[in-house]
């Protein structure tokens, strides 16, 4: 919680990792140097240790119990989002109507697993009234082709796509080797902009 902190946003984390991986340790760090107060959090299947995802309606859970604990305590917006499938989970909760956060912001959704465009998980994204940013590496294998993104993305009723060139599923880019905690926070100026923009 940053002093005169403007926004709170929840980030919640990849299917194999973390609320401690260092790209949301350092994309959040990096939002607090912007004023934004932030909140990570674990999925009940990674707070037991195991590294797949359990039910979707477990993580949808989750994502509400953890918006009426910010709301019980803080009474700043809350943007809602997280990397891969964090994400996602936070646009299914949307979706249903089990959170009602100021907007959503997506760092790589998955739009379909590797190699698989026909499996796309996009149903439920035109149903979400909220605005939606999602930031997206070029060289994504999640998100390949693009024009099914694209496609998605204009499905909704508010979302704005932001191209990483380059970027891999983690916004790695080949040749150019820098730890996660960094990659994470240059994601930072994108996502604060794009919720100045729409306090």
């Amino acid at each position: 919680m940053p002093p005169d902190a403007w926004g709170l946003v929840a980030v919640a984390h990849g299917a194999g990792t973390g609320h401690a991986h260092p790209f949301l340790l350092g994309f959040t760090r990096a939002l607090q140097a912007q004023g934004l107060a932030t909140l990570r959090f674990n999925f009940p299947y990674a707070e037991a240790g195991r590294r797949m995802p359990g039910p979707a309606a477990h993580a949808i859970a989750t994502w509400s119990a953890v918006a009426d604990w910010i709301a019980e305590r803080s009474p700043l917006p809350l943007w809602a989002g997280g990397k891969s499938y964090g994400g996602r989970m936070a646009s299914m909760a949307a979706a249903e109507g089990a959170i009602h956060p100021a907007g959503l912001v997506y760092l790589g959704y998955p739009l379909h697993p590797p190699g698989d465009p026909a499996k796309a998980r996009v149903a439920h994204l035109p149903d979400i009234r909220q605005p939606q940013l999602y930031v997206e590496g070029t060289n994504d294998p999640f998100v390949d082709p693009h024009s099914q993104l694209e496609e998605a993305v204009a499905s909704c009723q508010d979302a704005t796509l932001h191209w990483i060139e380059g970027g891999g599923h983690s916004f790695e880019v080949k040749g150019r080797k820098r730890p996660a905690d960094e990659i994470g926070a240059e994601l930072a100026p994108i996502v604060a902009g794009w919720i100045r923009a729409r306090r």
